[in-house]
């Protein structure tokens, strides 16, 4: 099929493919020259703040007017800090805090070390209400299970970011909070009826609007009260009807990764794309799992075939890539964030704050068993996590109290590496020393549940610190909730079980 250059350059500009390394490749770099609407980063492509600093600046010479995005939520989802752990805890955690101020300030912070940097536009907060604790994917990432909780902290968390000139993106519209099935895996079905969506998953998303959140990323679910067949994604009753008609939201919106199952298993690459756009949205991230030019171009084909055989009307075309040099437009005009807001808390950033202030401690028995007073023994049990999260990121208790207490020892075990005889050799390890039981949304995995029972069961005395979504509290001599797996909650955590808090 012949396709003319005009058009090709006009699928460019709403596409926003991700790429491999720490350098911008040279096809990259010559599609944003040609018109390419932007990119998405991962933290594959970062390294130190310099280092990325020096690739956005060669990423705008190309083009000054591109859109630049990642995924940084803080807490489990963060590329920054994604070889460190991130130093902010997540959403779940300034939840259970409630200080709507101490949220915008973490936010605000998050936001000027993105414009450092030269990212202008983070695809966060996730305003979705975690009404469904089996959530494989959202959990800790969301504010809470109270709508109107959620939709304060959202409207805080934009405030704070986009006042330093970066964009925010609420996401996962209508809202991932109520789903059992993981998006980059299956297709979510959300069943509620229209009542209930605008009581519960859309109010977050109004108030979002209603503080000018600047633009809304897609969920690639199954809504059923709006459309039985396609995912919100790629419907346009969902995304034109729903958002743009009935909510009255006239900035960007972005979809999540294009590749991920929900969309892609049954459309393919391009189609999924194509789709997106006919049905509403402005700009499609590609290259999460994908990354090379072939990919790309294959996807620009899609869109610009869908033109021609009359799928995607090319004033919707036009309308959408109008929509990102809009949002462009934007973040080149705002100020730079001011160095300091007036809010200090001496040596302490809001972000340990946060975190000191969102544990929950629950002492099941009254002999002082904490402070501890020797070096403990420390098991981490670690879970298999979504692909939203880096598998390699540094989370846990033991390494931040091993600095406070030296000597303490850290074992981490995983699914594969329990067996009839792990329970024995933790405890031999732990033998005449306090053992300290880390666990990650135990509620959701039995094997986690099991043999912290079967520890327990022999060691009363033990501790446990639970780093996901507390399901239970009556586990151990004293329970430990920090909400969240952020290396600043295990800090936190650590200065708990040290004393020093």
């Amino acid at each position: 099929m012949k396709r003319s250059p005009d058009l090709l350059r006009l699928a460019d500009t709403v596409l926003l493919p991700g790429f491999t390394g720490t350098t911008a490749p040279g096809w990259v770099r010559r599609r944003l020259a040609g018109g390419l609407a932007g990119v998405v980063l991962f933290s594959r492509n970062v390294d130190t703040p310099a280092q990325l600093a020096a690739l956005t600046t060669a990423l705008r010479a190309e083009n000054p007017e591109i859109l630049i995005g990642i995924d940084e939520e803080a807490g489990e989802v963060t590329r920054l800090e994604a070889r460190t752990g991130s130093s902010r805890p997540g959403n779940y955690a300034l939840g259970i805090v409630d200080d709507v101020d101490l949220t915008e300030r973490v936010a605000r912070d998050i936001g000027r070390d993105l414009r450092a940097v030269g990212v202008n536009i983070d695809f966060a907060p996730a305003a979705d209400v975690n009404s469904n604790p089996d959530n494989p994917v959202i959990g800790l990432r969301s504010f809470g299970a109270d709508p109107l909780l959620v939709a304060r902290h959202t409207a805080a968390w934009i405030r704070g970011l986009q006042s330093t000139g970066v964009a925010a993106c609420a996401k996962h519209f209508p809202g991932h909070g109520d789903t059992s099935v993981d998006s980059h895996h299956g297709v979510p079905r959300v069943t509620v009826s229209r009542e209930e969506l605008a009581e519960v998953e859309l109010w977050p998303f109004r108030v979002a609007i209603e503080e000018g959140v600047r633009s809304i990323m897609t969920g690639h679910l199954l809504v059923t009260a709006y459309d039985e067949e396609l995912p919100a994604t790629l419907s346009p009753r969902v995304l034109t009807g729903l958002l743009r008609e009935e909510l009255g939201f006239e900035g960007l919106i972005v979809t999540d990764g294009i590749e991920m199952a929900a969309v892609s298993g049954r459309y393919g690459l391009g189609g999924a794309s194509a789709m997106a756009v006919a049905a509403g949205a402005d700009a499609v991230c590609v290259g999460g799992e994908n990354a090379d030019e072939a990919t790309y171009e294959h996807i620009r084909d899609a869109v610009a075939d869908a033109v021609t055989e009359g799928r995607l009307p090319e004033e919707r075309l036009a309308d959408a890539a109008a929509r990102v040099r809009a949002l462009t437009a934007w973040q080149a005009q705002a100020a730079p964030p001011s160095s300091n807001d007036g809010q200090d808390d001496g040596q302490d950033e809001a972000g340990l704050v946060a975190a000191r202030r969102a544990v929950r401690v629950t002492r099941h028995r009254a002999d002082g068993l904490l402070p501890l007073t020797a070096a403990p023994h420390v098991v981490e049990l670690a879970p298999e996590t979504n692909l939203a999260i880096d598998k390699d990121m540094p989370w846990g208790a033991g390494e931040p109290l091993g600095k406070l207490l030296p000597g303490t020892t850290v074992a981490r075990l995983r699914q594969p590496d329990v067996h009839n005889g792990v329970a024995g050799a933790v405890l031999r390890q732990a033998a005449d020393r306090p053992l300290v039981i880390v666990v990650r949304d135990a509620h959701r995995h039995p094997w986690q549940t099991d043999l912290l029972e079967s520890l327990l069961a022999a060691r009363p005395d033990g501790v446990v610190v639970e780093m996901g979504l507390p399901g239970r509290t009556d586990l151990g001599a004293v329970h430990i909730a920090t909400h969240g797996a952020a290396r600043v909650c295990g800090q936190a955590a650590a200065e708990v079980l040290a004393g020093l808090a």
